[in-house]
């Protein structure tokens, strides 16, 4: 699982009002190479919970992100390296998701997070 899935992703157990973001447990990550798009990069910036990203990025060991960001960062070629390792290659494959308001965990298993709620859960 990417974290620009993770960063996707709330947990929608039913009365929870705080289900975002969920905090990730691992087991077993990977990196995978992927060409660069700057063109989505510049996309998914505005959609991104960039709070959010950084945080699942140090819980996978990388802590090259800027605490805060701005828009202009977009024309920096480091910056935009950064941002895509994080977003893109960087990949839970093993462990699991944990609502942050009731502590539910949601396993992942081969990089698929399983989200389905309990009968009592809905």
């Amino acid at each position: 699982m990417r974290l620009l899935t993770h960063n996707m992703l709330s947990s929608n157990i039913k009365g929870v009002t705080n289900g975002f973001p969920l905090g990730i447990e691992v087991e077993k990550m990977e990196e995978k190479e992927v060409e660069m798009n700057t063109d989505f990069l510049r996309n998914m910036f505005a959609k991104v919970e960039w709070k959010a990203l950084v945080e699942a990025a140090k819980t996978l060991g990388y802590t090259e992100l800027p605490d805060n960001v701005e828009p202009s960062m977009l024309e920096s070629d480091e910056f935009m390296r950064r941002f895509h390792h994080a977003l893109l290659e960087l990949h839970l494959e093993e462990g699991v998701l944990v609502c942050p308001e009731t502590g539910r965990k949601f396993p992942v298993n081969k990089g698929i997070p399983n989200m389905l709620l309990h009968e009592d859960e809905v």
